[in-house]
């Protein structure tokens, strides 16, 4: 696999662009640098292109956007259109009342809607909305919410969020709804807002989503699903209907729109008529391209039975990855966890610097062999048999050298580029 224009990009990037990208998660420090591609040059369905020409089925998908697959027709054609109409207008356009409309009647939780751009517009305006509700500074969270000061001040990429900010954030574990209560009973009568990822690879205990429900409205707080993940993939309602849960606020983001730029807060009238005071105001809110791609995104999913497909497509992938697990003798070592639109390779059994080494080699061997991962399964509607059944032969291949290489004590060696290095640690 040739990389020589990837490698030249990569260079010029360092030169303009501190971390090589705009994101974090699609930078070096994600993937195995020298060995991997860094450049993208386009995408169709659930392919994707790097700028070498190298071809891969992709698993990434943008992060997570990508639901229906890369330049889907009627999205790209309802954005198309918009476009010739207007993108930003000097008032409001009717097509944010139409999205709001469709999402109220998909989403238990919505009665009413703002939006954004970015998941962090979201979570990070669903705190604030809950503090000026309650009265109340605090907030507890479980999971990952952003790039916001609120949010990433409790985590180790907290430089530059100030130490009174940062002390606002509490912690608590997911599925211990014993943690939370402790939580609220050190923090009586102060914390605004419980805010968690409904689910993520472990599914929650029987009754722990509703322990949750039950503790924040016991004790004065408002629940938020974070459902920037999980929204569109586990049901056009979002977790919140697949669980039967239903939270005070949700945010919704990425797979709204396609890989256009949207999020949203979407949640009960008594609570959402707050934003008439509170400040959740920006100029690109009512863009119009990101709306009406949102508009034909849903209904796409809707119209081809959008969700039931993702569903099958990743139950037939984590089945047939578990199945090459055993076959391999990586049983113990590697698991597929996860729901079908949405699972993760990991290691269970391992320290993290030693799973760190095996996710460099498994996401190594896999661009090798057009796969393109950092060890988790994004699943859109374009993914059909033929990229599946790529996936898993590719998989055969790659474990039998992750079995070697484990067997070896030394995987390290095997790397032909400098490992991944972990972004965050919550």
């Amino acid at each position: 696999m040739k990389l020589d224009r990837n490698h030249a990009w990569l260079e010029r990037a360092r030169r303009v662009v501190p971390g090589c990208a705009q994101t974090f998660s699609k930078g070096p420090l994600n993937f195995v640098a020298g060995a991997t591609p860094a450049f993208l040059g386009r995408g169709q369905g659930a392919r994707v292109w790097d700028v070498d020409g190298n071809e891969y089925v992709d698993y990434l998908l943008g992060l997570g956007p990508v639901i229906l697959g890369y330049a889907d027709t009627e999205v790209n054609r309802a954005a198309a259109a918009q476009m010739e109409a207007g993108v930003s207008f000097s008032l409001s356009h009717p097509v944010e009342v139409e999205l709001s409309e469709l999402l109220v009647s998909l989403i238990p939780c919505a009665e009413m809607v703002r939006f954004g751009k970015n998941g962090s517009d979201a979570t990070a305006g669903a705190v604030r909305l809950s503090r000026a509700v309650t009265g109340r500074d605090k907030v507890a969270r479980c999971g990952y919410h952003g790039w916001q000061d609120w949010y990433i001040g409790s985590t180790d990429r907290w430089q530059g969020v100030p130490e009174a900010v940062r002390a606002l954030t509490l912690s608590f574990p997911y599925n211990d709804p014993e943690a939370l209560d402790r939580l609220f009973a050190a923090h009586p009568g102060a914390i605004a807002c419980v805010i968690l990822e409904p689910v993520t690879f472990d599914p929650p205990r029987a009754g722990y989503l509703e322990a949750v429900r039950e503790l924040c409205h016991a004790n004065g707080a408002l629940l938020i699903f974070d459902e920037v993940i999980t929204g569109f993939r586990f049901g056009l309602g979002g977790a919140q209907t697949y669980f039967g849960v239903t939270p005070d606020l949700a945010c919704f983001g990425k797979a709204l729109a396609n890989g256009f730029p949207l999020s949203a807060i979407v949640g009960k009238a008594e609570f959402m008529r707050r934003f008439e005071d509170v400040f959740f105001s920006f100029t690109f809110g009512g863009e119009t391209v990101s709306l009406a791609a949102a508009l034909a995104t849903i209904r796409a999913l809707r119209d081809r039975g959008g969700v039931a497909s993702i569903w099958d497509a990743g139950e037939r992938l984590r089945r047939g990855t578990q199945t090459l697990i055993e076959e391999t003798g990586l049983a113990g070592t590697i698991e597929c966890a996860g729901y079908p639109p949405w699972t993760t390779l990991r290691c269970p059994n391992a320290l993290p610097e030693q799973a760190l080494l095996l996710r460099s080699l498994f996401q190594q061997e896999c661009a090798a062999r057009g796969v393109l991962t950092i060890g988790a399964h994004m699943i859109s509607v374009a993914h059909g048999a033929g990229e599946i059944d790529w996936t898993l032969a590719a998989y055969r291949e790659v474990f039998r050298i992750l079995a070697e290489a484990q067997a070896s004590g030394a995987p390290e060696r095997w790397l032909r580029g400098s490992p991944m290095r972990t972004i965050l640690r919550p």
